[in-house]
């Protein structure tokens, strides 16, 4: 994976941020160290230099103690920020203390510089240091132990001169092999991050791509969702135009013969005063059952012509609870002691139709779920009930009539507002009911729905034009 230009601002201060909390973490680790160890080389003192162990462990002391305000200092601000300094003082204290008793006690024939190596690899293994720092830490210690064998090289000892060379050669290689190895793990640090910085971002760019998907997926599916809404709608729309046109010559060729009947049952009426008093009750009642078949005829006739004249009457500002409150006034008779009727409205809310057309809405749903509900049976719990609810939201006032009879089969829920689809049986119903609430709605501007799920409810939304 290339790696990320460090010239890039985000990623070296992103760099410098997890420099900053490492070094602090490993520069207090460092300084743990030195408070221990420190102490813990007066056994070594008792061994090597029995009687100076009363000189040197003040002298620990002291470095562990500085030592300890070096940890503490890490957790401040200050320390937070100048943890590069801090970290130079933790192997350079111990270094100056070890370097003092060298001068003090045996100069270059001290075995104490291996603590000096043992630094330098404390410097390797335990801070993480750059090239530069790991190098300036080695060459302090490297010129804090000359300065210690100072007073052989000066007075010339030849043994003495031979063994610092020998003690300052292993130092210097300990050096170089902590420097250089520092600066290939730096180096593989440096990619890691890299390679760690580049895939979170990545990760980064990724999820901000899924959200973005996500969001265009659901506005997608909202989209086909209103293209089908829309379809179908126009569909119905097709049917309706379909019907009308149809109607009107349908209107045209039974309103003749049916003037033609009328006219003729006025005559029979007539004449049947001069028949004789035996024949007058059948023959009147003859007469009626054709009177009311003619009326049917007349009744289907006015349906149809929904179809064929629509949008011909005035819209109106109509409050819609009383529209409702009419429709129920018709049913009364039918709802008293039967069904439950709940109603929540918003308040004043006014809808711009037909008034007379939106009663007749009203009415033909409200009929539909008073049949519905006859078929259904109720435990005590439950009762037949008809809900009325209403709100309005960004100008669009919806009605939502539902019960909670039967349903309405699937396999019927695409049809039911198509003219003459019915369920009911012969003689109850023409299918023309909810396929003239449809054009009714249409005519307003608005749109009526179904949902349903059999056996436990049906509900219609009416949406219309608010005012």
């Amino acid at each position: 994976m290339p790696d990320i230009p460090p010239g890039n601002t985000e990623f070296r201060r992103a760099f410098l941020d997890q420099e900053q909390q490492e070094r602090v973490k490993t520069g207090k680790v460092g300084a743990i160290l030195v408070v221990l160890l420190m102490p813990a080389g007066w056994i070594l003192d008792k061994w090597v230099y029995p009687e100076d162990v009363a000189k040197f462990l003040p002298a620990r002391l002291l470095c562990s103690a500085l030592a300890l305000g070096v940890w503490l200092m890490h957790w401040t601000s200050f320390g937070r920020r100048h943890y590069k300094v801090l970290g130079l003082a933790i192997p350079l204290l111990p270094a100056a203390f070890i370097c003092w008793m060298i001068k003090t006690k045996a100069g270059a024939t001290s075995p104490y510089y291996a603590g000096l190596n043992l630094i330098l690899l404390a410097v390797s293994v335990v801070v993480r240091w750059t090239t530069m720092e790991s190098l300036v830490a080695v060459l302090g210690v490297l010129l804090m132990y000359i300065a210690a064998c100072f007073g052989e090289l000066v007075g010339g000892d030849k043994e003495q001169v031979r063994l610092m060379g020998n003690n300052f050669y292993f130092l210097a290689l300990t050096g170089i092999i902590v420097v250089v190895g520092n600066h290939f793990f730096n180096r593989l640090r440096h990619q890691e991050f890299t390679a760690r910085f580049e895939l979170d971002r990545n990760k980064h760019v990724l999820e901000i791509s899924n959200k973005k998907l996500d969001l265009q997926n659901k506005e997608l599916g909202d989209t086909i969702q209103k293209l089908t809404e829309a379809e179908s709608q126009l569909v119905q729309s097709e049917k309706m135009a379909s019907l009308g046109r149809m109607s009107a010559g349908i209107i045209h060729e039974i309103n003749n013969p049916l003037n033609f009947a009328t006219t003729g049952l006025f005559t029979l009426k007539k004449k049947g005063r001069h028949l004789p008093p035996e024949q007058q009750e059948e023959y009147t009642d003859i007469v009626k059952d054709i009177e009311e078949g003619i009326g049917r005829v007349k009744n289907i006739v006015s349906d149809l012509r929904m179809f064929t004249h629509p949008g011909t009457e005035s819209l109106d500002q109509v409050e819609v609870s009383e529209a409702i409150t009419s429709a129920l006034r018709f049913l009364s008779n039918e709802i008293k002691d039967k069904v439950v009727v709940e109603q929540n409205l918003g308040e004043r809310q006014t809808v711009r139709a037909n008034k007379n057309k939106l009663i007749h809405v009203f009415v033909n749903l409200f009929q539909n779920s008073i049949d519905a509900l006859r078929t259904k049976p109720f435990n005590n719990c439950e009762k037949p009930t008809i809900s009325i609810k209403g709100r309005v939201e960004r100008g669009t006032s919806y009605i939502i009539v539902r019960d909670n009879g039967p349903g309405i089969a699937r396999e019927h829920t695409d049809k039911i507002f198509d003219p003459f689809f019915t369920t009911k049986s012969v003689g109850e119903g023409m299918g023309l009911g909810l396929s003239i609430c449809y054009r009714i709605l249409e005519e307003s501007q608005g749109k009526i729905s179904v949902r349903t799920e059999q056996g436990e409810f049906c509900e219609f939304t009416l949406e219309l034009p608010a005012t």
